[in-house]
Parts: structure tokens; sequence; C-alpha cells
């Protein structure tokens, strides 16, 4: 779980290698959170509080170092091969 205050922005930025001189993917972009001082300032304060009791997921790929976009479509094309393997059909809903 990750909190964030209302009127906070993610931006997404290339990554400083080479992204010039190439075609680009998921893997070349770091989304950056912009937020008001005051909506960070609360964020500390309840992370400090509170911290030990929010937990992230294993199902959450975004804003997790060591883990993106190429991550979670490797996670989703392995669960969708198991239940397609098992004689099931997957269905699939992307919200972007």
């Amino acid at each position: 779980m990750y909190l964030r205050a209302l009127n906070t922005a993610i931006v997404s930025i290339p990554k400083p290698k080479e992204c010039y001189s190439k075609s680009l993917t998921c893997d070349d972009f770091r989304g950056i959170a912009i937020s008001p001082i005051l909506s960070k300032i609360f964020e500390h304060c309840i992370l400090k509080r509170f911290g030990t009791l929010l937990v992230n997921s294993d199902n959450q790929f975004g804003f997790k170092k060591g883990s993106g976009c190429s991550y979670a479509i490797r996670t989703v094309r392995g669960i969708v091969d198991s239940y397609i393997q098992g004689g099931s059909t997957a269905n699939l809903c992307a919200i972007e």
C-alpha cells in the first residue's frame, strides 16, 4: 500500500541512458511523483507513525526498486499461460 495525498501528479521522465539514440521502451522511463510540500510533510508524519503497518503487495510493480513494466508483463504472461495450459480461458482488462 502506498499513500499519496490529493493533487499529486506522476510524471514519466526518461532515464539518463541513450534515450535519444534508440527506440524507447517501458524500462527507459521512471515515474516521478510531484506533490505539494504540505502533502509531503503529512505523508512523512503518517509513514513515521504507521509505516510498520503499511506493507507492499508482491503484486505491486510500480514504485518499487527492482520492479517495473517488463517484470509485470512477464508475470501476467506466466499467469495467462498457466490458465491456458489448465484448459481455462483468460480474460484481461487493462486500465491506462
